[in-house]
Protein backbone atom coordinates (compact mmCIF):
# COMPACT_ATOMS: atom_id res chain seq x y z
CA UNK A 1 0.00 0.00 0.00
CA UNK A 2 1.00 3.31 -0.86
CA UNK A 3 0.40 6.75 -0.11
CA UNK A 4 -2.26 6.88 -2.39
CA UNK A 5 -5.54 9.34 -1.44
CA UNK A 6 -8.09 6.59 -2.22
CA UNK A 7 -6.47 3.86 -0.80
CA UNK A 8 -5.81 5.58 2.29
CA UNK A 9 -9.72 6.80 2.55
CA UNK A 10 -10.76 3.20 2.17
CA UNK A 11 -9.00 1.77 4.58
CA UNK A 12 -10.62 4.36 6.50
CA UNK A 13 -13.79 3.32 5.17
CA UNK A 14 -13.14 -0.62 6.55
CA UNK A 15 -12.35 -0.08 9.89
CA UNK A 16 -15.41 2.66 10.59
CA UNK A 17 -18.02 1.86 8.28
CA UNK A 18 -21.02 2.44 10.17
CA UNK A 19 -19.69 6.12 11.26
CA UNK A 20 -21.44 9.21 10.37
CA UNK A 21 -18.92 10.62 6.97
CA UNK A 22 -20.75 13.28 5.61
CA UNK A 23 -23.85 15.56 6.31
CA UNK A 24 -25.07 18.36 3.49
CA UNK A 25 -27.32 20.95 4.16
CA UNK A 26 -28.83 21.81 0.81
CA UNK A 27 -30.62 24.69 0.70
CA UNK A 28 -29.74 26.34 4.52
CA UNK A 29 -33.08 27.30 6.25
CA UNK A 30 -34.77 24.33 4.20
CA UNK A 31 -34.11 21.42 6.48
CA UNK A 32 -33.16 19.34 3.46
CA UNK A 33 -29.93 17.44 4.22
CA UNK A 34 -28.15 14.20 3.33
CA UNK A 35 -26.42 11.86 6.06
CA UNK A 36 -23.97 9.25 4.84
CA UNK A 37 -21.78 6.81 6.61
CA UNK A 38 -18.47 5.92 5.65
CA UNK A 39 -19.81 2.84 3.63
CA UNK A 40 -22.13 4.54 2.26
CA UNK A 41 -20.42 7.45 0.87
CA UNK A 42 -17.38 4.63 -0.36
CA UNK A 43 -20.20 2.96 -2.50
CA UNK A 44 -21.19 6.62 -3.89
CA UNK A 45 -18.06 7.02 -4.92
CA UNK A 46 -17.05 3.57 -6.37
CA UNK A 47 -20.73 3.97 -7.87
CA UNK A 48 -19.25 7.17 -9.87
CA UNK A 49 -15.92 5.73 -10.28
CA UNK A 50 -17.07 2.73 -12.38
CA UNK A 51 -19.49 4.84 -14.49
CA UNK A 52 -16.63 7.50 -15.46
CA UNK A 53 -14.46 4.56 -16.40
CA UNK A 54 -17.94 2.61 -18.02
CA UNK A 55 -18.06 5.72 -20.65
CA UNK A 56 -14.61 5.61 -21.47
CA UNK A 57 -12.88 8.16 -19.58
CA UNK A 58 -9.16 6.59 -19.04
CA UNK A 59 -7.16 6.65 -15.75
CA UNK A 60 -4.57 9.92 -16.29
CA UNK A 61 -7.41 11.76 -17.76
CA UNK A 62 -9.06 15.13 -16.11
CA UNK A 63 -12.62 15.59 -15.14
CA UNK A 64 -13.54 19.19 -14.19
CA UNK A 65 -15.64 20.04 -10.99
CA UNK A 66 -17.73 22.80 -12.13
CA UNK A 67 -20.35 22.79 -8.79
CA UNK A 68 -21.60 24.31 -5.65
CA UNK A 69 -20.46 22.39 -2.11
CA UNK A 70 -22.62 19.20 -2.19
CA UNK A 71 -22.41 15.21 -1.55
CA UNK A 72 -21.57 15.16 -5.36
CA UNK A 73 -18.54 17.48 -5.02
CA UNK A 74 -16.52 15.11 -2.47
CA UNK A 75 -18.39 11.56 -4.04
CA UNK A 76 -16.67 12.79 -7.87
CA UNK A 77 -13.32 13.44 -6.01
CA UNK A 78 -13.19 10.34 -4.73
CA UNK A 79 -14.74 8.62 -7.54
CA UNK A 80 -11.78 10.13 -9.53
CA UNK A 81 -9.13 9.01 -6.89
CA UNK A 82 -10.57 5.73 -7.13
CA UNK A 83 -10.63 5.61 -10.92
CA UNK A 84 -6.61 7.23 -11.19
CA UNK A 85 -9.15 10.32 -13.05
CA UNK A 86 -7.55 13.57 -11.97
CA UNK A 87 -10.06 15.49 -10.58
CA UNK A 88 -9.52 19.61 -11.48
CA UNK A 89 -11.88 22.27 -9.35
CA UNK A 90 -13.18 24.80 -11.26
CA UNK A 91 -14.11 28.28 -10.11
CA UNK A 92 -17.68 28.42 -10.52
CA UNK A 93 -17.72 31.98 -11.11
CA UNK A 94 -16.07 32.20 -14.59
CA UNK A 95 -18.00 33.29 -17.35
CA UNK A 96 -17.66 32.37 -20.85
CA UNK A 97 -13.84 33.15 -21.54
CA UNK A 98 -12.40 32.16 -17.96
CA UNK A 99 -14.31 28.44 -18.59
CA UNK A 100 -13.13 28.04 -22.19
CA UNK A 101 -9.59 29.03 -21.31
CA UNK A 102 -9.58 26.67 -18.23
CA UNK A 103 -11.32 23.18 -19.89
CA UNK A 104 -8.99 23.57 -22.82
CA UNK A 105 -5.90 24.41 -20.55
CA UNK A 106 -6.38 21.38 -18.06
CA UNK A 107 -6.93 19.33 -21.16
CA UNK A 108 -10.51 18.31 -20.13
CA UNK A 109 -11.76 14.73 -21.04
CA UNK A 110 -15.21 15.22 -18.68
CA UNK A 111 -16.82 17.68 -16.35
CA UNK A 112 -19.14 17.51 -13.65
CA UNK A 113 -21.47 20.58 -13.38
CA UNK A 114 -24.05 22.06 -11.62
CA UNK A 115 -27.09 22.58 -13.56
CA UNK A 116 -27.58 26.17 -12.86
CA UNK A 117 -24.54 26.89 -14.81
CA UNK A 118 -25.73 25.02 -17.90
CA UNK A 119 -25.45 28.45 -19.85
CA UNK A 120 -22.04 29.30 -19.15
CA UNK A 121 -20.92 25.63 -20.03
CA UNK A 122 -22.81 25.44 -23.44
CA UNK A 123 -21.26 28.78 -24.82
CA UNK A 124 -17.76 27.11 -23.44
CA UNK A 125 -18.13 23.73 -24.53
CA UNK A 126 -17.81 23.80 -28.31
CA UNK A 127 -14.04 25.78 -27.64
CA UNK A 128 -12.87 22.81 -25.93
CA UNK A 129 -12.89 19.85 -28.58
CA UNK A 130 -11.16 17.75 -25.94
CA UNK A 131 -14.21 17.30 -23.19
CA UNK A 132 -16.29 14.71 -24.49
CA UNK A 133 -18.15 13.46 -21.50
CA UNK A 134 -20.37 16.02 -19.33
CA UNK A 135 -22.62 14.91 -16.74
CA UNK A 136 -25.29 16.96 -14.90
CA UNK A 137 -26.16 17.79 -11.31
CA UNK A 138 -30.00 18.62 -11.24
CA UNK A 139 -32.45 19.82 -13.95
CA UNK A 140 -31.60 22.90 -16.32
CA UNK A 141 -34.07 25.40 -16.36
CA UNK A 142 -36.58 25.06 -19.55
CA UNK A 143 -35.27 27.94 -21.38
CA UNK A 144 -31.19 27.01 -20.55
CA UNK A 145 -29.62 25.91 -23.42
CA UNK A 146 -29.21 22.26 -24.33
CA UNK A 147 -26.06 20.33 -23.25
CA UNK A 148 -25.60 16.69 -24.14
CA UNK A 149 -25.06 15.57 -20.40
CA UNK A 150 -25.69 12.61 -18.35
CA UNK A 151 -27.62 13.19 -15.71
CA UNK A 152 -25.79 12.61 -12.39
CA UNK A 153 -28.37 10.15 -10.85
CA UNK A 154 -28.21 8.04 -13.79
CA UNK A 155 -24.88 7.70 -13.67
CA UNK A 156 -24.59 6.76 -10.06
CA UNK A 157 -27.26 4.51 -10.65
CA UNK A 158 -25.35 2.37 -13.64
CA UNK A 159 -22.35 2.40 -11.61
CA UNK A 160 -21.40 -0.65 -10.09
CA UNK A 161 -21.39 -0.16 -5.68
CA UNK A 162 -18.15 -2.47 -5.55
CA UNK A 163 -14.91 -1.19 -5.23
CA UNK A 164 -12.52 -3.85 -7.73
CA UNK A 165 -10.42 -0.88 -9.24
CA UNK A 166 -7.07 -1.65 -10.55
CA UNK A 167 -3.94 -0.80 -8.06
CA UNK A 168 -2.84 2.59 -7.52
CA UNK A 169 -0.07 4.70 -6.91
CA UNK A 170 1.40 7.96 -4.87
CA UNK A 171 2.66 9.15 -8.50
CA UNK A 172 -0.88 9.63 -9.07
CA UNK A 173 -2.08 13.46 -9.46
CA UNK A 174 -4.08 15.38 -8.00
CA UNK A 175 -4.73 19.39 -9.79
CA UNK A 176 -5.53 22.57 -7.88
CA UNK A 177 -6.30 25.62 -10.10
CA UNK A 178 -5.86 29.08 -8.36
CA UNK A 179 -6.44 32.32 -9.81
CA UNK A 180 -3.77 34.12 -8.10
CA UNK A 181 -3.39 37.52 -8.97
CA UNK A 182 -2.45 38.25 -11.67
CA UNK A 183 -3.30 36.44 -15.39
CA UNK A 184 -5.13 33.71 -15.57
CA UNK A 185 -5.49 30.30 -13.86
CA UNK A 186 -2.67 28.11 -13.55
CA UNK A 187 -3.29 24.09 -12.30
CA UNK A 188 -0.83 23.14 -9.48
CA UNK A 189 0.21 19.76 -10.01
CA UNK A 190 0.41 17.39 -6.70
CA UNK A 191 1.66 13.61 -6.46
CA UNK A 192 -0.91 12.54 -4.10
CA UNK A 193 2.06 11.29 -1.55
CA UNK A 194 2.82 15.08 -1.75
CA UNK A 195 -0.58 16.76 -0.87
CA UNK A 196 -0.78 13.98 1.79
CA UNK A 197 1.86 14.83 3.45
CA UNK A 198 2.06 18.98 2.94
CA UNK A 199 -1.87 19.27 2.26
CA UNK A 200 -2.82 16.95 4.74
CA UNK A 201 -0.58 16.66 7.73
CA UNK A 202 0.51 13.41 7.16
CA UNK A 203 -2.99 12.21 8.41
CA UNK A 204 -2.60 14.38 11.65
CA UNK A 205 -1.93 17.99 11.25
CA UNK A 206 -1.62 19.02 14.62
CA UNK A 207 0.48 15.91 16.05
CA UNK A 208 2.80 13.25 14.52
CA UNK A 209 2.61 12.45 10.77
CA UNK A 210 1.71 8.57 10.33
CA UNK A 211 4.98 7.05 9.52
CA UNK A 212 3.78 4.19 6.79
CA UNK A 213 0.30 3.95 5.02
CA UNK A 214 -1.53 1.59 6.87
CA UNK A 215 -0.90 3.45 10.22
CA UNK A 216 -3.76 5.70 9.30
CA UNK A 217 -6.31 3.11 9.79
CA UNK A 218 -4.64 1.82 12.67
CA UNK A 219 -5.03 4.90 14.52
CA UNK A 220 -8.70 5.59 13.23
CA UNK A 221 -9.65 2.40 15.00
CA UNK A 222 -8.06 3.07 18.10
CA UNK A 223 -9.55 6.47 18.64
CA UNK A 224 -12.68 7.37 18.88
CA UNK A 225 -15.61 9.77 17.32
CA UNK A 226 -17.10 13.25 18.39
CA UNK A 227 -14.78 15.76 16.32
CA UNK A 228 -16.62 17.50 13.11
CA UNK A 229 -15.16 19.37 10.59
CA UNK A 230 -17.21 22.15 9.27
CA UNK A 231 -15.18 23.36 5.92
CA UNK A 232 -17.45 26.81 5.64
CA UNK A 233 -15.82 28.31 1.83
CA UNK A 234 -16.71 26.90 -1.69
CA UNK A 235 -15.14 23.22 -2.22
CA UNK A 236 -13.99 24.67 -5.87
CA UNK A 237 -11.30 26.49 -3.27
CA UNK A 238 -8.45 23.87 -3.11
CA UNK A 239 -8.44 24.68 1.41
CA UNK A 240 -12.13 23.28 1.81
CA UNK A 241 -11.92 20.02 0.13
CA UNK A 242 -8.36 19.38 2.01
CA UNK A 243 -10.26 20.07 4.82
CA UNK A 244 -12.65 17.76 4.24
CA UNK A 245 -9.69 15.40 3.54
CA UNK A 246 -8.12 16.04 6.69
CA UNK A 247 -11.90 14.90 8.67
CA UNK A 248 -12.06 11.67 6.38
CA UNK A 249 -8.49 10.70 7.65
CA UNK A 250 -9.56 11.28 10.87
CA UNK A 251 -12.38 9.01 10.63
CA UNK A 252 -14.52 11.87 11.49
CA UNK A 253 -17.79 13.74 10.50
CA UNK A 254 -17.14 16.38 7.87
CA UNK A 255 -20.57 19.01 7.46
CA UNK A 256 -21.26 21.37 4.22
CA UNK A 257 -23.26 23.45 3.53
CA UNK A 258 -24.11 24.88 -0.08
CA UNK A 259 -23.79 28.18 0.24
CA UNK A 260 -22.00 30.47 3.18
CA UNK A 261 -25.34 31.90 4.69
CA UNK A 262 -24.00 33.10 8.27
CA UNK A 263 -27.26 32.31 10.28
CA UNK A 264 -27.35 29.24 8.84
CA UNK A 265 -23.84 28.27 9.71
CA UNK A 266 -24.25 28.82 13.08
CA UNK A 267 -27.84 27.14 13.52
CA UNK A 268 -25.42 23.47 11.91
CA UNK A 269 -22.84 24.30 14.38
CA UNK A 270 -25.02 24.48 17.46
CA UNK A 271 -27.64 21.23 15.87
CA UNK A 272 -24.53 19.08 14.48
CA UNK A 273 -22.27 20.04 17.56
CA UNK A 274 -19.77 21.10 15.19
CA UNK A 275 -16.14 21.72 16.97
CA UNK A 276 -13.54 22.48 14.23
CA UNK A 277 -14.96 25.33 11.25
CA UNK A 278 -12.82 26.51 8.22
CA UNK A 279 -12.82 30.23 6.60
CA UNK A 280 -11.26 32.72 5.13
CA UNK A 281 -10.49 35.56 7.02
CA UNK A 282 -12.59 38.25 7.95
CA UNK A 283 -14.68 38.85 5.20
CA UNK A 284 -16.57 34.97 6.61
CA UNK A 285 -15.95 35.67 10.27
CA UNK A 286 -17.45 39.35 10.41
CA UNK A 287 -21.14 38.33 9.22
CA UNK A 288 -20.72 35.26 11.71
CA UNK A 289 -19.93 38.05 14.83
CA UNK A 290 -22.77 40.63 13.40
CA UNK A 291 -25.34 36.99 13.55
CA UNK A 292 -24.30 36.60 16.98
CA UNK A 293 -24.91 39.63 18.17
CA UNK A 294 -28.34 40.18 16.37
CA UNK A 295 -30.97 37.96 15.24
CA UNK A 296 -28.80 34.50 16.73
CA UNK A 297 -27.77 35.85 20.01
CA UNK A 298 -27.68 33.08 22.57
CA UNK A 299 -26.62 30.59 19.92
CA UNK A 300 -25.06 27.29 21.81
CA UNK A 301 -21.50 27.50 20.50
CA UNK A 302 -20.24 25.30 23.41
CA UNK A 303 -18.97 22.90 20.87
CA UNK A 304 -17.03 24.64 19.01
CA UNK A 305 -13.12 24.16 20.04
CA UNK A 306 -11.17 25.97 16.62
CA UNK A 307 -12.06 28.41 14.27
CA UNK A 308 -9.17 28.28 11.35
CA UNK A 309 -8.69 30.70 8.51
CA UNK A 310 -6.55 30.51 5.58
CA UNK A 311 -5.77 32.01 2.56
CA UNK A 312 -6.94 35.47 3.96
CA UNK A 313 -6.13 36.85 8.05
CA UNK A 314 -8.87 37.15 10.51
CA UNK A 315 -7.53 40.75 11.70
CA UNK A 316 -7.12 41.63 15.64
CA UNK A 317 -9.72 43.58 16.25
CA UNK A 318 -12.47 40.72 14.38
CA UNK A 319 -10.91 38.46 16.21
CA UNK A 320 -11.52 40.11 19.45
CA UNK A 321 -14.89 40.07 18.81
CA UNK A 322 -15.55 36.75 18.13
CA UNK A 323 -13.55 35.99 21.03
CA UNK A 324 -15.45 37.97 23.39
CA UNK A 325 -18.80 35.82 22.03
CA UNK A 326 -17.24 32.48 22.06
CA UNK A 327 -14.54 32.48 25.00
CA UNK A 328 -13.70 29.35 25.05
CA UNK A 329 -12.49 28.87 21.02
CA UNK A 330 -9.20 28.98 19.77
CA UNK A 331 -8.85 30.88 16.36
CA UNK A 332 -6.05 30.08 14.34
CA UNK A 333 -4.42 31.93 11.18
CA UNK A 334 -2.94 29.48 8.95
CA UNK A 335 -0.73 30.13 6.01
CA UNK A 336 -0.47 28.02 2.95
CA UNK A 337 -1.11 28.13 -0.84
CA UNK A 338 -2.16 26.15 -3.22
CA UNK A 339 1.68 25.41 -4.10
CA UNK A 340 3.21 24.34 -0.66
CA UNK A 341 0.13 23.32 1.27
CA UNK A 342 0.31 24.15 4.90
CA UNK A 343 3.37 26.46 6.11
CA UNK A 344 2.89 27.93 9.58
CA UNK A 345 0.55 29.29 11.94
CA UNK A 346 0.49 32.84 13.25
CA UNK A 347 1.58 33.91 16.70
CA UNK A 348 -0.29 35.12 19.70
CA UNK A 349 1.07 38.41 19.10
CA UNK A 350 0.28 38.81 15.38
CA UNK A 351 -1.70 42.36 14.79
CA UNK A 352 -1.05 45.79 13.93
CA UNK A 353 1.68 46.21 15.94
CA UNK A 354 3.78 43.60 14.87
CA UNK A 355 2.87 42.46 11.69
CA UNK A 356 1.59 38.91 10.76
CA UNK A 357 4.12 36.70 12.34
CA UNK A 358 4.52 32.49 12.32
CA UNK A 359 5.72 29.90 13.64
CA UNK A 360 6.67 28.03 10.17
CA UNK A 361 7.22 24.74 9.92
CA UNK A 362 10.66 22.87 9.55
CA UNK A 363 10.19 22.37 5.49
CA UNK A 364 9.98 25.93 5.03
CA UNK A 365 12.40 28.59 4.96
CA UNK A 366 12.61 32.81 4.14
CA UNK A 367 15.20 32.74 1.48
CA UNK A 368 17.10 35.13 -1.15
CA UNK A 369 14.74 34.92 -4.60
CA UNK A 370 18.04 35.21 -6.41
CA UNK A 371 20.15 32.48 -4.83
CA UNK A 372 17.51 30.62 -3.02
CA UNK A 373 20.05 30.72 0.27
CA UNK A 374 18.30 31.83 3.62
CA UNK A 375 18.41 35.57 4.33
CA UNK A 376 20.07 36.67 7.45
CA UNK A 377 18.07 38.03 10.25
CA UNK A 378 15.65 40.89 9.05
CA UNK A 379 16.49 41.16 5.60
CA UNK A 380 13.19 40.88 3.44
CA UNK A 381 13.33 37.74 1.20
CA UNK A 382 10.77 34.93 -0.56
CA UNK A 383 8.99 32.18 1.96
CA UNK A 384 10.02 28.77 0.12
CA UNK A 385 9.24 25.53 1.11
CA UNK A 386 11.31 22.05 0.30
CA UNK A 387 10.50 18.23 0.66
CA UNK A 388 6.61 17.57 -0.74
CA UNK A 389 6.19 20.26 -2.84
CA UNK A 390 4.05 20.24 -6.43
CA UNK A 391 5.61 18.81 -9.44
CA UNK A 392 5.23 22.43 -11.17
CA UNK A 393 2.45 24.01 -13.26
CA UNK A 394 0.87 22.23 -15.63
CA UNK A 395 0.99 23.12 -19.18
CA UNK A 396 2.92 25.89 -18.19
CA UNK A 397 7.18 24.96 -18.37
CA UNK A 398 7.89 28.97 -18.28
CA UNK A 399 6.10 29.92 -14.33
CA UNK A 400 6.88 26.12 -13.46
CA UNK A 401 10.55 27.26 -14.06
CA UNK A 402 10.09 30.72 -12.37
CA UNK A 403 8.34 29.04 -9.42
CA UNK A 404 9.84 25.75 -8.41
CA UNK A 405 13.90 24.56 -8.04
CA UNK A 406 15.92 21.95 -7.24
CA UNK A 407 18.42 22.85 -4.26
CA UNK A 408 21.31 19.97 -3.47
CA UNK A 409 19.08 16.95 -3.27
CA UNK A 410 15.48 18.50 -2.71
CA UNK A 411 13.21 20.10 -4.56
CA UNK A 412 11.81 23.51 -3.58
CA UNK A 413 8.50 26.28 -4.67
CA UNK A 414 9.21 30.11 -4.04
CA UNK A 415 6.10 31.49 -2.94
CA UNK A 416 5.63 34.91 -4.27
CA UNK A 417 4.82 36.03 -0.24
CA UNK A 418 7.83 38.47 0.78
CA UNK A 419 8.46 37.97 5.05
CA UNK A 420 11.79 38.64 6.82
CA UNK A 421 13.02 35.90 10.15
CA UNK A 422 14.32 37.35 13.16
CA UNK A 423 16.80 35.12 15.64
CA UNK A 424 13.86 33.33 17.09
CA UNK A 425 13.46 31.93 13.78
CA UNK A 426 9.91 33.56 13.81
CA UNK A 427 9.03 34.67 10.46
CA UNK A 428 7.40 38.47 9.73
CA UNK A 429 4.86 37.95 6.12
CA UNK A 430 5.61 41.69 5.00
CA UNK A 431 3.12 40.66 1.73
CA UNK A 432 2.56 39.31 -1.80
CA UNK A 433 5.44 40.62 -3.61
CA UNK A 434 3.07 41.36 -6.71
CA UNK A 435 0.41 43.32 -4.49
CA UNK A 436 3.46 45.90 -3.24
CA UNK A 437 3.67 49.48 -3.11
CA UNK A 438 6.50 51.53 -4.10
CA UNK A 439 6.00 54.89 -2.62
CA UNK A 440 8.49 57.41 -2.90
CA UNK A 441 10.73 54.69 -2.87
CA UNK A 442 9.27 53.08 0.28
CA UNK A 443 7.88 49.37 0.06
CA UNK A 444 4.47 49.16 1.48
CA UNK A 445 2.42 45.68 1.73
CA UNK A 446 -1.53 46.06 1.49
CA UNK A 447 -2.04 43.44 4.50
CA UNK A 448 -0.09 45.15 7.28
CA UNK A 449 -2.33 48.76 6.12
CA UNK A 450 -5.42 46.27 6.08
CA UNK A 451 -5.19 45.10 9.58
CA UNK A 452 -4.61 49.04 10.94
CA UNK A 453 -8.02 49.84 8.92
CA UNK A 454 -10.04 47.65 10.33
CA UNK A 455 -9.43 48.08 13.85
CA UNK A 456 -11.26 51.41 13.15
CA UNK A 457 -14.71 51.43 15.09
CA UNK A 458 -16.58 52.53 11.32
CA UNK A 459 -15.00 50.25 8.84
CA UNK A 460 -16.28 46.88 8.20
CA UNK A 461 -13.85 45.56 5.83
CA UNK A 462 -10.76 46.91 3.58
CA UNK A 463 -8.56 46.52 0.53
CA UNK A 464 -5.05 48.65 0.00
CA UNK A 465 -3.73 49.33 -3.42
CA UNK A 466 -1.07 51.26 -5.20
CA UNK A 467 -2.41 54.32 -7.41
CA UNK A 468 0.03 56.21 -9.95
CA UNK A 469 0.91 59.25 -8.72
CA UNK A 470 3.61 61.69 -10.25
CA UNK A 471 5.04 62.71 -7.33
CA UNK A 472 5.17 59.54 -5.17
CA UNK A 473 5.34 57.19 -8.06
CA UNK A 474 2.33 55.53 -6.63
CA UNK A 475 0.21 56.32 -3.37
CA UNK A 476 -1.53 54.28 -0.67
CA UNK A 477 -5.23 53.76 -1.70
CA UNK A 478 -7.36 52.21 0.66
CA UNK A 479 -11.25 51.07 -0.43
CA UNK A 480 -13.53 51.05 2.26
CA UNK A 481 -16.80 49.49 3.14
CA UNK A 482 -18.00 50.78 6.58
CA UNK A 483 -20.51 49.27 8.90
CA UNK A 484 -23.91 49.85 8.49
CA UNK A 485 -25.50 53.10 9.91
CA UNK A 486 -22.12 54.45 10.36
CA UNK A 487 -21.11 57.80 9.58
CA UNK A 488 -18.64 58.47 6.57
CA UNK A 489 -15.24 59.00 7.84
CA UNK A 490 -12.79 61.63 6.18
CA UNK A 491 -9.74 60.93 4.94
CA UNK A 492 -7.94 63.09 7.87
CA UNK A 493 -10.24 60.56 10.30
CA UNK A 494 -8.70 57.48 8.77
CA UNK A 495 -5.64 59.09 8.35
CA UNK A 496 -4.97 59.90 12.16
CA UNK A 497 -6.47 56.67 13.20
CA UNK A 498 -3.49 55.01 11.22
CA UNK A 499 -0.93 56.59 11.65
CA UNK A 500 -1.02 55.13 15.52
CA UNK A 501 -0.85 51.76 14.24
CA UNK A 502 1.79 52.55 11.01
CA UNK A 503 4.76 54.93 10.01
CA UNK A 504 3.59 58.09 8.03
CA UNK A 505 4.88 56.65 4.22
CA UNK A 506 2.09 53.31 5.32
CA UNK A 507 -0.73 55.76 6.09
CA UNK A 508 -3.66 56.28 2.84
CA UNK A 509 -3.76 59.54 1.17
CA UNK A 510 -6.49 58.17 -0.77
CA UNK A 511 -10.00 57.04 0.73
CA UNK A 512 -12.87 55.23 -1.23
CA UNK A 513 -16.03 54.55 -0.14
CA UNK A 514 -17.90 51.77 -1.05
CA UNK A 515 -21.09 49.77 -0.61
CA UNK A 516 -19.11 46.49 -1.03
CA UNK A 517 -15.65 44.83 -0.77
CA UNK A 518 -15.49 42.53 -4.08
CA UNK A 519 -14.18 39.36 -2.77
CA UNK A 520 -13.54 35.82 -4.44
CA UNK A 521 -16.61 33.24 -3.17
CA UNK A 522 -14.06 32.20 -0.24
CA UNK A 523 -13.57 36.11 0.78
CA UNK A 524 -10.18 36.01 -0.94
CA UNK A 525 -8.79 39.86 -1.70
CA UNK A 526 -9.65 40.91 -5.07
CA UNK A 527 -7.05 43.39 -5.47
CA UNK A 528 -7.31 44.33 -9.34
CA UNK A 529 -10.54 45.40 -8.40
CA UNK A 530 -9.99 47.28 -5.61
CA UNK A 531 -6.69 48.80 -7.62
CA UNK A 532 -9.21 49.76 -10.48
CA UNK A 533 -11.90 51.07 -8.17
CA UNK A 534 -8.94 53.73 -6.25
CA UNK A 535 -7.26 54.62 -9.77
CA UNK A 536 -11.03 55.49 -11.66
CA UNK A 537 -11.52 57.36 -8.34
CA UNK A 538 -8.04 59.21 -8.36
CA UNK A 539 -8.49 60.50 -12.26
CA UNK A 540 -5.47 58.92 -12.08
CA UNK A 541 -3.63 57.32 -15.74
CA UNK A 542 -4.90 53.78 -16.36
CA UNK A 543 -8.21 54.85 -14.84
Amino acid sequence: MEYNLADLFESVVDVVPDREALVYVDHPGTGAERRLSYAALDAAANRFAHHLLDSGIRPGEHLGLHLYNGVEYLQTVLGCLKARIVPVNVNYRYVEEELAYLYRDADLAALVFDAEFTGRVAAALPRAPGLRHVVRVGTAEPAAPEVAAVAFADAEAAGSPERGFPARSADDQFIIYTGGTTGMPKGVMWRQEDLFFSGLGGGAPTGEPVGKPEELAERVAAGGDGITFFPTPPLMHGTSTLTAFIGFNFGQRVVVHRKFVPEEVLRTIAKEKVTSVSLVGDAMLRPLIDALEGPLRGTDMSSLFSVSSSGAIMSETVRAQFQALVPTVMLLNNFGSSESGFNGTATDDSGPANGFRLRMNSRTQVVDPATYEPVAVGEPGRIAQRGHVPLGYYNDPGKTAETFFQKGDERWVLLGDMATVDAAGIVTVLGRGSQCINTGGEKVYPEEVEQALKSHPDVYDALVAGVPDTTWGHHVAAVVQLRDGAPEPSLDDIQHHCRTRLAGYKVPRQLVITEHIQRSPSGKADYRWARSVATEAAGAPGA
